[in-house]
């Protein structure tokens, strides 16, 4: 570990030798004989960097931190007669000011700082960060230093928010009370100045990606008057979920003595020591190569005139205290941009509307403002929006430079397209390429295919000369410019979580069943998660209530959530409707097709899945799926909206759980059956059949849309499709789809559908009609409803007999089927009888050697080995054996099932060695066509 200057830090209190060579120094502002300002404690040899610890009210510079033995060690920092937010925050300034002074003194301004902050201590450290963060080309400017060379935090149990259904303020009165007395006035200042407080640190939020942060809270209660103990500050207030570059840290203490240990073996000293080790070790680095950049940007703007500079400002933009994480796409976005603007880079972030495009691109702007002489943002909604906003900006210009001829001649133009030529030569300007552009909100650029009169070219508003920085935000993604960011949904739930306790104001969240449901419903869409914070922050509904509102009542739930500042005039419930109008104005079909998605699952949608569908379909449909090209340019345009993706499973797309949503409530408001029932034929007919190879894998990728399906035909049992008759085979294939999938009650519900269809469409003794009843046997047979199987069966085969005759192949499935029922029942005699009724009926009618006699032939053996006709059984499975390996070969799943069988039968014989080489034969066989770890049915 590199050697440190310790200014009000850990250092042990015995004459035990410190492994860490510091120097340290203190705050200092408790009673009035002491003195304000720095102390130095200890320092190492060249120490590399300092470590500023910052207590709470009416701390000490010596018990604050330490036992006997070990302990932290910094001095008092607040007078007991004048605590009140403000006052916390006029001590940050000090603070800034005071640390500032002392490391300019000993020339160690770019010396990598880490802090450590007990209790209201963190909140001083925080209202500095924020106070040194704002510092500007002012006389200040040089307190900048402090928070550029900040690379860590340690708080140890300072309230950072409300926490177990108590607010800030009154977690503040609590803090305050354990430490000085509990004075009206005092508690009047803190009351009052609670909120102001709060609403003062919501600042630090954008700049807290910039720390490393370590969340250290209270596990035990700190003992108070009348005996009573309570947790000064529970965990939920000094852990903020979902911080970026932040872990919590549990020590086991009370508030009190969290920051004292009695020996270097105490469980909560390893652990604070521990962390200041690494954040000592990665400062250094981390921190030099910020001065770097710092220095890079200056030489920048050394070469700047003074005439292409403009004061920093996002008036106007809408801009959320909530943003979280985007680490990786923020880098990108940087990396883009790290030339000086003498060539032009531009970046274009894509994705769907509400995913925090624009958030994003306010947060590296502010992030780095630094590195521009200039930013300007530009509306980019429509054209004339666009026109607009170069006119503002041509206002601004020219007050911050009312010399320049040229702004001069901008402002005062009457014609708005003269402006935007102007602006353009200003910006063009040889020596002007430190300027940065955001058009935001790029949503209908003018391109091939897109007819849209409202549609524009925005590259017609970039500058004539090739330099500066042009930052794009846009839902198309065919709108090719520069370096393409795509910006994804937040796949890390903390973030979720997060977002909406920040915007609900809720706590413990994270631990709130409701709350994760919630979040993985609004899957990670920053403009849903702020809108169901927004709503929740203001009504006292339980997240449960909130949580069946969303689902039952969507559209009326988002109607009624209040407006979003940092949204613009844009809601949940609208934000996709510009891109609907778009689609529609390209391609009606389309637009059709996206109605049509709020009747299957949102993901995994394909083209084979839709095709099934074709037959007796819409005209707007059939144009869709008459071939895979045509279902291509569909989907690309949906695609280019960002309102579907496309995803990892061989040509399937998905959409959003939120878009869907919308597409379920707002573009279907008034639920049209039609598109209901073109789903459901959809997958009902998609539903493959046993011959087709892997069937079992298709079956399990139509599931989900086959319970958005279910929900349908159950709906609209009253509404009488049975003249569809695509629809109820559809409904049938849906039984087989959920018998094959084990779900028993689904499987009846459909068939029991689609037989009263079938009685009400072509009457009881119609072959479709029969072929269900023959599919409830099966279903019931499974079931063990042996009575209700044979009573369908039964009528099932009086049907047949009547319609095709007694040797039809249908007629003898049937049959079949019966003998099986009889020899689950131990009826042998009866099955043998129906299994021989069959056998004959088979070999008549297909052959000895068809796939249908070989399974009867089989059967049988199964029957005579049960039956303990070892002899008989063998003959059966021989000549089934034969046949199967003559009709299908040697490794096919019927004569695999038949070795098998075979292995069974020597086995219960007592040959072993025969059955041995069954079952490798089986084995072997089994494994090299589904692979070693596959169960099959």
């Amino acid at each position: 570990m590199p050697s440190s200057r310790w200014l009000n830090a850990f250092r042990p209190k015995s004459k035990e030798a410190t492994s860490l060579p510091v120097k340290v120094a203190f705050s200092e502002s408790t009673y009035e004989p002491l003195p304000y300002g720095l102390i130095v404690l200890a320092e190492g040899l060249d120490p590399a960097l300092d470590i500023v610890a910052v207590h709470g009210l009416n701390g000490h510079r010596e018990n604050t931190w330490t036992t006997n033995d070990l302990g932290l060690s910094p001095a008092n920092t607040h007078s007991t007669s004048q605590i009140s937010g403000q006052y916390l925050y006029d001590h940050a300034r000090t603070l800034v000011s005071d640390l500032w002074l002392k490391r300019r003194l000993t020339k160690t301004r770019t010396r990598p700082i880490i802090f450590v902050a007990h209790s209201l201590g963190g909140i001083v450290v925080k209202s500095a960060l924020i106070q040194s963060a704002a510092a500007r080309r002012e006389a200040l400017e040089e307190h900048r230093s402090i928070k550029l060379s900040t690379y860590g935090i340690l708080f140890m149990g300072t309230p950072h928010q409300g926490g177990s259904g108590v607010h800030l303020g009154e977690l503040m009165l609590q803090v305050a009370s354990i430490f000085v007395t509990a004075d009206d006035k005092i508690l009047k200042h803190l009351e009052r100045d609670s909120e102001w407080l709060q609403q003062q640190l919501g600042q630090y939020a954008p700049i807290s990606n910039d720390f490393v942060t370590k969340f250290a809270y209270e596990m035990l209660p700190t003992q108070i008057a009348l005996g009573k103990a309570i947790m000064v500050v529970p965990q939920a207030s000094a852990v903020v979920p979902g911080a970026t570059n932040a872990e919590p840290v549990a020590i086991p203490a009370d508030h009190l003595n969290m920051v004292k240990f009695a020996s270097r073996q105490n469980g909560g000293y390893e652990k604070v020591s521990g962390h200041l080790q690494l954040l000592a070790e990665e400062a250094p680095e981390a921190i030099g190569a910020r001065w770097e950049e710092q220095d890079r940007i200056r030489k920048a703007q050394a070469n700047v005139k003074d005439d292409f500079t403009v004061p920093f400002s996002l008036s106007g933009i809408p801009e959320t205290e909530n943003f979280v994480g985007r680490k990786e796409e923020l880098a990108k976005i940087k990396e883009a941009f790290q030339g000086d603007g003498s060539q032009r880079a531009v970046v274009l972030l894509h994705g769907l509307g509400g995913i925090g495009k624009t958030q994003l691109a306010v947060t590296f702007v502010k992030e780095h403002r630094d590195t521009y002489s200039a930013i300007f943002w530009l509306n980019g909604k429509n054209e004339d929006t666009l026109k607009q906003s170069f006119a503002v900006m041509a206002n601004r210009l020219y007050k911050e430079h009312p010399s320049s001829a040229l702004l001069r001649t901008a402002a005062e133009a009457k014609d708005v397209d003269q402006i935007v030529v102007l602006i353009r030569q200003w910006l063009s300007a040889k020596e002007n390429h430190r300027w940065m552009l955001v058009f935001d909100n790029i949503d209908n650029p003018k391109l091939p295919g897109n007819e849209d009169p409202q549609a524009y070219d925005v590259r017609l508003y970039f500058p004539e000369a090739h330099q500066g920085s042009i930052l794009i935000t846009t839902r198309s993604s065919r709108l090719k410019i520069g370096k393409v960011v795509s910006v994804q949904k937040l796949v890390d739930i903390r973030e979720s979580i997060a977002i909406l306790t920040s915007t609900s104001g809720r706590v413990n969240l994270d631990r709130d069943t409701y709350a994760i449901d919630l979040v993985n419903e609004l899957d990670g869409l920053p403009l849903a998660l702020t809108t169901a914070g927004a709503y929740l922050s203001q009504v006292s509904t339980s997240l449960e209530d909130y949580l069946r509102h969303y689902r039952t009542s969507w559209l009326k739930l988002q109607q009624t959530s209040p407006d979003l500042l940092s949204y613009e005039d844009r809601a949940l419930y609208t934000t996709w409707n510009l891109s609907f109008k778009h689609i529609q104005s390209q391609n009606k079909s389309a637009g059709s097709l996206l109605r049509l998605w709020a009747y299957f699952d949102n993901q995994d949608v394909w083209f084979q899945l839709l095709a099934a569908g074709s037959e007796g379909s819409p005209v707007w449909f059939a144009t869709i799926v008459y071939d895979e090209l045509s279902f291509n340019e569909a989907i690309r345009l949906l695609c280019d909206h960002a309102l579907i993706e496309s995803l990892e499973m061989p040509g399937g797309y998905g959409m959003h759980n939120c878009v869907h949503a919308w597409a379920v409530h707002v573009l279907n408001a008034e639920r049209e059956i039609s598109m209901a029932i073109l789903a459901l034929i959809c997958v009902g007919l998609a539903v493959p059949t046993k011959d087709v190879p892997e069937y079992w894998v298709k079956e399990r990728r139509l599931l989900p849309h086959a319970d958005k399906c279910f929900e349908s035909v159950c709906d609209t049992i009253h509404l009488g499709f049975q003249d569809n008759r695509n629809a109820l085979h559809a409904v049938h294939n849906l039984g087989i789809l959920y018998k094959d999938q084990g779900k028993m009650a689904e499987a009846e519900a459909m068939y029991r559908r689609a037989l009263e269809g079938f009685e009400k469409a072509w009457g009881p003794e119609h072959t479709s009609t029969l072929d269900t009843v023959n599919n409830l046997g099966l279903l019931y047979a499974d079931q063990g409803k042996m009575a209700e199987a044979e009573a369908m069966y039964r009528r099932a085969l009086e049907g047949r007999e009547k319609a095709w005759g007694p040797e039809h192949t249908s007629t003898l499935d049937t049959v079949n089927n019966l003998g099986n029922l009889y020899a689950d029942q131990g009826k042998m005699a009866e099955a043998e009888a129906m299994y021989r009724r069959a056998l004959e009926g088979y070999e008549k009618a297909s052959g000895p050697e068809h796939e249908s006699t070989l399974d009867m032939v089989n059967n049988l053996g199964v029957l005579y080995k049960d039956q303990g006709k070892m002899a008989e059984a063998e003959a059966m499975y021989r000549r089934a054996l034969e046949g199967y390996e003559k009709a299908w070969g040697p490794e096919h799943k019927s004569t695999l099932n038949t070795v098998n069988n075979l292995g069974t039968l020597y086995a219960n014989q007592g040959k072993m060695a025969e059955a041995e080489a069954m079952y490798r034969r089986a084995l072997e066989g089994k494994e090299k066509a589904w692979g070693p770890s596959t169960s099959r049915r």
